[in-house]
């Protein structure tokens, strides 16, 4: 099945206690689609300026991944700036430049309409909305937010789109945003009642969990000695959740708890390295070793009393 990412294409500098790099491949989009593209068949729909780096291009080109929709558009790509504080978990954001971004229009190639699983990443809700238009018939449809469309009047517009999605992937400041609930699991009830069936909230380092009609589920943030670049963590798990499921061509209970899992392993090699660099020479093979270490962490023997 192919999957149709809508988000960003941008340009980073990151800084972190030990380290810092400039201009590197950042954006939703890109790791979602670089992460993805290792089980599945990715179209991508963003915009980059003319500053863009062909490298960049050539490095997702080779993975797989359709460019038809990646539009060029005249002045500089959208470029992000911040600093992580000492515990790698907090950060504060130095500097945010929208440049072609800003004006970006969605327009889906003809080619791309009949795709299967679509993922809508951090945008306007009304960009979401228009994209949701455009692709009628998909199998399986992912939305995730910040907490700036979270605000009125953008809640307003995303309301209405959680009816037409299958799931909604945020953290959990964001969740309890959208529910006005402090408590998580309240929380997602909340947002279920607004008529999204599967609710995904990612908790950073202590993992992310899934609400939905088979319950609750956990999947633990896999615990790792060193962390370089905690920047596209959540994209990345979007990545490994949506390509999994994919890949399964099923969107029962079990298998999005097993796209679950391929998330958090997804998201565990992400933070091992800057920008998408710990993915170019990722194996498929290496991916699944971090999913079965994944099971060994909650593998017990039954408790007699």
């Amino acid at each position: 099945m192919s999957v149709l990412v809508v988000g960003s294409v941008a340009l980073d500098s990151v800084e972190t206690p030990r380290d810092k790099r400039e201009d590197i491949l950042g954006g939703s989009a890109s790791f979602f689609s670089t992460v993805a593209s290792m089980l599945t068949s990715v179209r991508l729909v963003a915009v980059v300026g003319e500053d863009f780096p062909a490298e960049h291009l050539e490095m997702l080109a080779a993975r797989g991944v359709d460019l038809e929709g990646l539009q060029k558009a005249d002045g500089r790509t959208f470029r992000w700036s911040g600093r992580y504080h000492g515990d790698m978990v907090g950060r504060t954001t130095l500097d945010t430049q929208l440049n072609v971004f800003e004006h970006f229009k969605p327009q889906l190639p003809d080619s791309y309409r009949d795709s299967d699983l679509v993922f809508l990443a951090n945008i306007h809700p009304e960009l979401q909305g228009d994209v949701l238009a455009q692709v009628k018939d998909a199998k399986f449809v992912a939305l995730d937010t910040m907490n700036f469309w979270l605000t009125e009047p953008h809640v307003e517009l995303l309301r209405p789109l959680l009816k037409r999605v299958d799931a909604i992937i945020l953290n959990d400041e964001e969740a309890r945003m959208l529910s006005g609930q402090h408590n998580l699991v309240k929380a997602a009830a909340a947002i279920r009642l607004m008529g999204v069936g599967h609710v995904v909230i990612k908790r950073g380092d202590a993992g992310a969990m899934l609400f939905d009609d088979g319950g609750i589920f956990w999947a633990a943030a896999f615990p790792l000695e060193n962390v370089v670049d905690p920047t596209g963590a959540g994209d990345s798990f979007a990545g490994g959740f949506m390509a999994y499921l994919a890949h399964a061509g099923a969107f029962n209970t079990m298998e999005i708890r097993r796209a679950m899992i391929v998330g958090s392993a997804a998201a565990s090699f992400a933070v091992e390295d800057f920008s998408v660099d710990r993915f170019r020479n990722l194996t498929r093979d290496q991916l699944l070793a971090r999913c079965a270490a994944f099971a060994k962490l909650v593998e017990f023997e039954s408790i007699v009393l």
